[in-house]
């Protein structure tokens, strides 16, 4: 059995194992193919697609739920929306990193609108890490991507699960199931990229399933397919400079280097629904960028976002 049909066999019974009454759809490869999967299984899959002002997901995933005949949800958030959901996201996540909060308040204003729903929502999540999705991965050399995958499989996680938790939706995530996370660790990296194209052998597998403008979508982060990458221009507009400085040398005092606005307006939520930085513990490293411990294994710190990169 050759790696291309071991991986679609992988998956199909991935989804079988996961299958859930509806799915958070994107339109990007990895959504497109669980949709793809499990539509076959649930006649009546339900579809749910966030988008804040009109973003690149929402045209993508329009065409996809009319070819898979699902029944699709989009969920259109107002700038209001979006800043009424960043104190629970926070809250539940006890993060203040932009870049997660960026993520996750998509997730958690999707999870929130689909538990009326269904009672439990499949997700895309870890094919970017495991099958080499990543823009930044392409530039490496094989000993590195190796030695950099052996670590992120030992500390990724997903916010999905644990918004799921906290609203009453169970959430499942196919490409992490131990069979599929195997395959994919041991698979040769060239399948996974190849001619500077990541996810090479998902694409491969599915592409007479899906159509081309599916299969061979460029990887779109959640923040941007989602436009919640646009909080950052908001906060520059909301917060004055002379706020800005002031805050940031106060919370300095914290021990906490505010980046810019928007990492300022997550803090100042933090700091009053979740509290302190939690304290390292046993052999953790210290968070530059907020004081809090780090695993040995960490590249960036969730609590504060600083990117740590595994070195002090």
């Amino acid at each position: 059995m050759n790696d291309i049909t071991k991986l679609r066999q992988l998956m199909e019974e991935s989804v079988k194992e996961n299958m859930c009454d509806g799915i958070l759809l994107s339109g990007g490869l990895d959504t497109s193919i669980l949709a793809f999967l499990a539509s076959r299984r649930n006649l009546d899959l339900k579809a749910f697609t966030v988008a804040f002002n009109d973003p690149p997901d929402l045209e993508y995933s329009k065409k996809l739920a009319v070819e898979l005949n699902l029944e699709h949800h989009i969920i259109n958030l107002s700038e209001e929306d979006l800043i009424a959901n960043i104190k629970p996201t926070i809250e539940i996540l006890h993060s203040f990193d932009p870049m997660e909060i960026r993520n996750s308040i998509a997730i958690y204003s999707g999870l929130n609108f689909a538990k009326e729903y269904v009672s439990s929502i499949m997700t895309g999540d870890g094919a970017d890490e495991v099958f080499y999705g990543y823009s930044y991965l392409r530039e490496m050399s094989e000993e590195d991507l190796k030695e950099y995958s052996s670590r992120l499989y030992k500390v990724m996680q997903f916010s999905s699960k644990g918004l799921g938790r906290k609203l009453g939706i169970r959430v499942n995530i196919p490409y992490l199931s131990k069979e599929v996370k195997d395959f994919a660790i041991d698979l040769d990296p060239h399948l996974k990229i190849r001619d500077g194209i990541g996810k090479w052998i998902l694409r491969k597998a599915y592409e007479n399933d899906l159509a081309e403008e599916f299969i061979w979508r460029e990887k779109t982060p959640i923040e941007y397919g989602s436009g919640t990458s646009k909080l950052t221009d908001m906060f520059d507009n909301r917060i004055s400079d002379d706020e800005f400085m002031e805050k940031r040398l106060e919370y300095g005092r914290d021990s906490v280097k505010i980046r810019d606005k928007e990492h300022l307006h997550y803090y100042k939520i933090y700091r009053r629904v979740v509290g302190g930085i939690p304290s390292p513990k046993g052999d953790e490293r210290v968070c530059k960028g907020c004081g809090t411990g780090l695993p040995a294994q960490a590249l960036h710190c969730k609590v504060c976002g600083n990117n740590e990169n595994g070195k002090d």
